[in-house]
């Protein structure tokens, strides 16, 4: 008997031990695809990584077109669980790709419907920026001449030479700037005012930086007037090395001379992760979250209930009548119109 039953016992030990045993479980990863402008704080991805057990994994590609291309060129084989960065001038053409899957997140609620420009909710708003003219104040101050308050006023002799602008062929913002003059002019009279703008000696430059840091008369350049951000005037006060009581420059935001760029964020179409990419999206949208983005990204929430800065508060002039183009406009017609500008002014 006591033989049978070691017997017993030795085949249940080897059976046991070539038994696969359950794995112990691994944390996820989560896939987030952006541009190479997508900055966030530490804090806030530890937050999201410990409340669910994941790895956040981010895969920068680029600049926003490039990282939509690549979106549109692995569809239905995804690079990554969320696209984050598609902006209105990109919009309609991942739209119409079908490279996102819809999601109605609960955040929505705490966000102001002029921000939802997909209403199928493939594309969620997560923040937003405003390119506009900015302008030193010391010079005009003290020439007693007074600051530009229209697009029109770029082309009057009192601001010849003063003026700064980036290609829009390759800068963002000079895009950003061209589609400002397109809905401002009309498809039929914005190449007459860039006309009448090269006879006023616009600067063309071939990027922000070199526009702001090299040829802005706030950074020891020769033009007080350049095309840049709504948020440019308080990041003059929050990064000063010296405490100011008041922005050095100012942002133009007279109706319709400002440019609204609206950033998204998706569910890549075929994601293995979908419940941890709608919590992704959700965070995203949540205070959290937003009220990390100002100081990292130099954009600003779509949330109501984030709060910003102090200083954003005190030097930051949002226009209330941005530039008037829908994303299947420009989608359908931004080639042409870079080319169209590319053609006239610059040969």
């Amino acid at each position: 008997m006591r033989k049978s039953l070691l017997y017993l016992s030795l085949i249940f030990a080897i059976l046991s031990s070539c038994t696969p045993r359950p794995a112990l479980d691994e944390t996820k990863t989560l896939t987030i695809m952006t541009h190479d402008s997508f900055a966030v704080s530490e804090s806030v991805i530890d937050s999201f990584e410990v409340e669910h057990d994941v790895k956040l994994q981010f895969l920068e590609i680029g600049d926003t077109g490039t990282a939509v291309n690549k979106a549109i060129l692995s569809k239905g084989n995804p690079l990554a669980d969320i696209f984050y960065g598609v902006d209105n001038t990109f919009l309609s053409r991942a739209l119409n790709e079908g490279i996102f899957e819809s999601y109605q997140s609960p955040l929505l609620d705490d966000i102001d419907p002029v921000f939802v420009l997909d209403k199928s909710l493939q594309a969620l708003p997560v923040d937003f920026g405003d390119v506009c003219l900015n302008y030193q104040k010391t010079y005009f101050e003290e020439r007693e001449l007074s600051p530009p308050d229209s697009l029109e006023d770029l082309i009057d002799p009192e601001y010849k030479d003063l003026l700064t602008v980036q290609n829009p062929a390759t800068s963002s913002p000079g895009l950003a700037f061209l589609m400002t003059t397109i809905s401002y002019f009309g498809e039929d009279g914005y190449l007459d005012y860039w006309n009448s703008l090269v006879k006023n000696q616009v600067n063309i430059v071939n990027d922000w930086e070199t526009a702001y840091y090299a040829a802005f008369t706030q950074a020891g350049g020769t033009d007080p007037i350049v095309v840049s951000y709504g948020s440019s005037p308080p990041f003059e006060v929050l990064f000063s090395d010296e405490p100011l009581d008041d922005a050095p420059t100012a942002a133009v935001t007279s109706p319709g001379t400002c440019f609204r760029q609206i950033e998204f964020a998706g569910i890549l179409k075929g994601t293995d992760n979908r419940d941890l990419a709608e919590k992704w999206i959700d965070y995203m949208l949540s205070p959290a979250f937003q009220e990390d983005i100002p100081l990292n990204m130099y954009v600003f929430p779509v949330n109501k209930n984030a709060i910003l800065d102090e200083t954003f508060q005190k030097y930051l002039d949002v226009p209330e009548i941005t530039a008037d183009l829908s994303p299947s406009d420009i989608s359908e017609n931004r080639e042409k119109w870079i080319s169209d500008w590319t053609e006239t002014i610059l040969r």
